[in-house]
């Protein structure tokens, strides 16, 4: 019965996605590691596009051999560039710069160059202003982070040295809004690293619509606990990079919100209590109306502010709680009547409404039991509202369109596969990239009503080239497993017999809300996983509860209890094949990346009886080790809930290793530090269990920087893989 289950799901999904049952491509080249990680396989992508006013956007583009940059205009409707506003050989002050962006009216540019990384999402650069009609260059600074036009284009507001700084472009003067910045202590401006690891933000600071305010965040960082790394480097000694990074249960940054007048060059501090967190700012459409987010430590208790910069009064417009966590989301629109847009978890699926400017609920304009899983924005001249969502099934994404009283919706792509839009600023047009299993990327334009005009990448060279490869197909289906529905795919060797045994390799992250289940293109991992088939495994991929894009509960039913529920829905679907006749259950093996690292290391721990091998790349081998926000959105703090962290810890599981494991850390990862291999690592040498390592000295969490550092450890894995799951011998 379980395969004629399983069989028939495979089949009814194999038809919904406009596949066929044939197993592979009819090519006979094998696929290298080398041309996985060389680019051979590389799908020719766009620019990111900036949308300008009009029906217009521009490109940053680049001539590597002649060292030259340029930004370039082209029209939506006819897709030609319509002129160069600015190349890189006509400035002598800026030989090169890699990054742009316009004042409101477009008459300026910012060019940045000279960049160097702070975190993974933050640098610091040169930048100048490029007046377009006088061709004049400004010097606004280097070293510097996040400047920003004001929205009459007469300043530049920008951080530097962790303090706030605001340069009137007419006067040529400079005014220091803040004096007490210092490196480990104390930020203006700019997000320290918690809140632009797991925030997903850098600028901190956002002028008033009439630029006579500037809202910014204070972190005071001075009683985080700081963490060390070495750095190899070249040097004969090895240097420290130090910074402030708080663990589970530990100090965070003491955060506060403050108002820059312009005219008087003044900073007061806006009052509030009763918060940890405040994750988003946002000028609203009215000039003196801030608006801002505050969540409790808890990360439960949301709460949307709005601030008379003028009265100084304040007040909440909505509040939201969850029994587990309410996400953090950019979707928060404002309307010419200050009334605004938001999305919410609160009906079991992630929504959009539409709020009055006092928080009264006008109406919920998208319903179902399905998620929106990208809010692009509102046409104001015709009132609809433009999404992605899962409606499809929720492998599938497409673009949507719904009018603002929920009525009229309209899919605007491909029913299956992956579609995301780019959408103009004034919403009439948009870029659509869309791929599935079995199409590669392609980039079309389409206008607002779904129409497409035009074709503009279809990446068929590289369609043709992989025409001759030997590649299976990715085969989709769901099974119930612990009594839920889990999406799943595999992909079987080319050659399939089903009367031969095959070892399994499984691949997951199954961190919360994520999602590695999806009817999209090919990344390295996807080559990399045909290759290891080419050579006689089979590959699968499940997601498991906790994982995203099937509703609130079933993310949700996780919560503080990280790697219990995941863990065993892997456990129980290797079982699951284990049974399978093609399936050699003497040789089943699990891999995966950070949660996915922490997620195979305790399958193969509490799932001795059928892992017989694991690999564990830069994993979380306990969540006291991970900082605050991240850990504490799903499992509160270790004070409060030990036993959670602890009972799923693998370190407290290191007697039950039996089968073969390699973990593998950068020395350089500020995200998941090397101590959860190295505390790992000891775990296995007191309980006297063999394991394999790998450290990439100074490599981030990535593991990529350097000449073939990414070659070398999935040469690597494929020989773990190969030798241990006895490729050879089946």
């Amino acid at each position: 019965m379980k395969k004629l289950c399983f069989l028939a799901i495979f089949g009814i999904l194999l038809s919904i996605n406009g596949q066929t049952n044939s197993t592979s491509t009819t090519g006979k080249k094998q696929i290298t590691l080398e041309e996985i990680w060389n680019g051979t396989f590389s799908a020719d992508r766009m620019n990111a596009l900036n949308s300008m006013n009009g029906d217009f956007y521009s490109l940053l583009n680049v001539d590597y051999a002649t060292k030259t940059t340029t930004v370039d205009k082209y029209s939506y409707t006819t897709q030609q560039k319509v002129e160069t506003i600015v190349s890189s050989k006509d400035l002598y002050d800026v030989p090169f710069f890699s990054s742009y962006s316009f004042n409101n009216d477009e008459t300026k540019l910012l060019l940045g160059t000279d960049f160097q990384k702070v975190y993974r999402h933050s640098y610091k650069g040169t930048y100048y202003v490029y007046d377009i009609k006088s061709k004049q260059v400004t010097l606004i600074g280097k070293g510097i982070q996040e400047p920003t036009f004001s929205p009459d284009s007469k300043k530049v507001a920008y951080a530097k040295e962790n303090n706030l700084f605001v340069r009137d472009l007419e006067k040529n003067s400079e005014v220091k809004v803040t004096n007490d910045g210092k490196i480990n202590a104390i930020i203006n401006g700019t997000t320290d690293w918690v809140y632009e690891e797991e925030f997903g933000f850098v600028k901190a600071f956002d002028w008033s619509k009439d630029s006579n305010y500037l809202a910014f965040l204070r972190f005071d960082e001075s009683e985080v606990a700081e963490f060390s790394m070495n750095v190899t480097g070249n040097q004969l000694y090895p240097s420290m990079n130090t910074f402030k990074y708080p663990k589970a249960g530990e100090k965070n940054a003491k955060v506060s919100l403050n108002l820059f007048t312009v005219a008087d060059k003044s900073v007061s501090k806006i009052n509030l209590d009763g918060y940890e967190y405040i994750p988003r700012i946002q000028w609203t459409k009215e000039a003196t109306v801030l608006s801002f987010t505050t969540l409790n430590r808890h990360q439960n208790d949301l709460k949307l502010y709005f601030y008379d910069a003028k009265t100084k009064s304040k007040k909440v417009v909505l509040n939201e709680t969850d029994s587990a966590y309410v996400d953090i989301q950019d979707n928060l629109t404002f309307l010419d009547d200050n009334s605004f847009i938001w999305t919410s978890e609160k009906d079991g699926f992630n929504h959009i409404y539409h709020y009055d400017k006092t928080g009264t609920l006008k109406n919920q304009i998208t319903k179902g039991n399905w998620d929106v899983t990208n809010y692009y924005g509102l046409n104001t001249s015709n009132s609809k509202i433009y999404y992605q969502s899962v409606e499809n099934g929720s492998i599938n994404r497409g673009v949507y369109s719904i009018n603002l009283d929920g009525t009229d919706k309209k899919l605007l792509t491909p029913k299956s596969g992956q579609s995301s839009a780019s959408f103009s600023k004034n919403m009439n047009f948009f870029i659509n990239t869309y791929s599935s299993t079995t199409q590669v990327p392609v980039y079309a334009l389409y206008d607002a009503t779904g129409t497409k005009i035009k074709t503009l990448k279809d990446n068929l060279e590289l369609q043709v080239k992989l025409n001759g490869y030997q590649m299976s197909k990715k085969e989709f289906f769901t099974y119930n497993i612990n009594g839920n529905d889990l999406n799943m795919w595999m992909i079987k060797p080319a050659n399939f017999n089903p009367s031969k045994k095959y070892p399994l390799l499984m691949f997951q992250y199954s961190g919360p809300g994520s999602q590695q289940v999806a009817n999209r293109w090919n990344g390295s991992n996807d080559y990399w996983h045909q290759m290891l088939a080419q050579k006689g495994v089979v590959i699968v991929c499940v997601d498991g509860r906790g994982t995203g894009y099937k509703g609130r509960d079933f993310k949700k039913v996780t919560q503080k209890e990280l790697g219990k529920f995941e863990v065993e829905d892997q456990i129980a679907a290797a079982k699951f094949f284990a049974k399978e006749s093609y399936i050699d259950e003497n040789n089943i093996g699990i891999w995966g990346w950070s949660y996915g690292g922490f997620m195979s290391t305790n399958c193969l721990l509490k799932g001795n009886d059928v892992f017989t091998m694991a690999i564990a790349v830069a994993p979380v081998t306990s969540w006291r080790f991970y900082d605050t926000v991240y850990t504490e959105r799903y499992m509160t703090t270790p004070q409060e809930n030990a036993t959670g962290y602890d009972e799923n810890s693998p370190l407290n599981h290191a007697d039950k290793l039996k089968g073969k494991y390699l973990i593998v850390h950068g020395s350089g990862d500020d995200n998941v530090h090397q101590q959860n291999t190295m505390r790992m690592i000891n775990a296995l040498i007191e309980n006297n269990k063999p394991f394999e390592m790998a450290i990439y000295p100074d490599r981030t969490h990535g593991i990529y920087m350097g000449k073939n550092t990414r070659l070398h450890l999935y040469n690597k894995m494929t020989d773990f893989v190969l030798k241990n799951l006895n490729v050879d011998k089946n």
